[in-house]
């Protein structure tokens, strides 16, 4: 049995905070070859998922709120945002299921959110996402100002 606590995702959390990248995954499937990928993802304000969708093959996304706040957009294909969700237990949004060929990315609005991922597998690296060319690279100056452009534009 695998059993995900408030100190188990206290303790990914705290990795997430410590992490240049302020996310970590902490996987709860055995191996990338398994075909339901599971994991908890931790995301602290700041951290940058660049806008992806994942087809080629196809794979629909699962993201279940534990802890925070979490705020997922879609893109059309030129960029616009088209919709976006809050994860927010306060509010009652749980859960958000994103269909393949659907470009997206979350955005932590809150420290110490984390979500329990679920994916289609295998986990294969080269084929897993498709980035979205008109999304800046992660780690640049331009991946922060994409950021806070789109929290402009969102009412949370």
């Amino acid at each position: 049995m695998i059993k995900i606590t408030d100190d188990l995702i206290a303790g990914i959390s705290n990795k997430a905070k410590a992490l240049e990248r302020k996310r970590c995954n902490y996987n709860l499937h055995k191996s990338l070859e398994d075909p339901i990928q599971r994991f908890i993802n931790a995301l602290e304000p700041g951290t940058y998922i660049r806008p992806h969708k994942h087809e080629n093959p196809d794979k629909t996304e699962m993201l279940i709120l534990l802890k925070g706040k979490v705020l997922i957009i879609e893109f059309d294909d030129d960029g616009k945002v088209t919709d976006h969700f809050v994860l927010d237990a306060e509010s009652g949004n749980k859960a958000a299921e994103i269909p393949a060929h659907l470009w997206h990315t979350f955005i932590a609005l809150q420290e110490g959110s984390a979500v329990y991922e679920i994916k289609e597998g295998p986990f294969v690296p080269g084929t897993d996402k498709i980035f979205a060319e008109w999304s800046p690279e992660e780690g640049t100056r331009e991946a922060r100002d994409f950021t806070d452009r789109i929290l402009n534009t969102v009412k949370i």
